[in-house]
């Protein structure tokens, strides 16, 4: 057993070609244009009505009873949460009073996700932080246009390398790199610029 292990253990599991193909070619990227700017939009909404309500943005109070009728047992039926350390999670939250700054961190959140997704800028991660919003919603009880919300981040998320092609992702991606590309690159200038040298001498 142990040596089979050895033997798969350098296996290279490769995708489906039609999959590669769907999250890599940016001919794609008009399809993710579409999503991103559906899902930014959705979030924009969202934050827009927080922004001019003083209970999300003075006081918390809004996400105050959001948390409470979340976090309630009722006496007959199922509690909007299912996970007991969710439920403790959240009354924490409320014995700590942190919806006096949790609920500004939400709606610049739900902000910042929605310009992201709309611009096309770090584009998985405008996607990721979004559907982790979309997933503690969930948690709490609240379905609503939630799982899809989630659904279309994820495909997103997946599709990171290309679903910001149309926008600022053009340019942010070739700028920045990737952090797991950066040694690659600069092994391969190295690289390059011995062969000038050697090649001059």
């Amino acid at each position: 057993m142990l040596d089979f292990l050895k033997v798969k253990q350098h296996r290279v599991i490769t995708d489906p070609p039609f999959v590669t193909r769907f999250l890599t070619d940016s001919r794609f990227s008009v399809l993710f244009l579409v999503l991103r700017v559906w899902l930014g939009i959705q979030w924009l909404t969202s934050a827009g009505g927080k922004l001019t309500n003083p209970e999300w943005m003075e006081t918390g109070v809004a996400l105050q009873n959001y948390w409470l009728r979340a976090v309630a047992i009722p006496e007959t039926g199922r509690p909007p949460i299912s996970f007991d350390w969710y439920r403790s999670f959240l009354q924490g939250m409320l014995d700590a009073n942190a919806h006096t700054w949790f609920a500004k961190l939400i709606v610049f959140g739900e902000l910042l996700v929605g310009i992201g997704l709309i611009i096309g800028a770090f584009v998985g991660i405008a996607a990721f932080f979004g559907a982790v919003l979309n997933f503690n919603f969930m948690l709490a009880g609240s379905a609503s246009t939630n799982p899809v919300l989630f659904v279309v981040a994820l495909i997103l998320i997946a599709a990171w390398k290309t679903a910001g092609f149309i926008g600022a992702d053009y340019f942010l991606l070739n700028w920045i790199g990737t952090p797991w590309a950066r040694n690659k690159f600069a092994d391969s200038s190295g690289s390059q610029q011995k062969k000038a040298v050697t090649q001059a001498g």
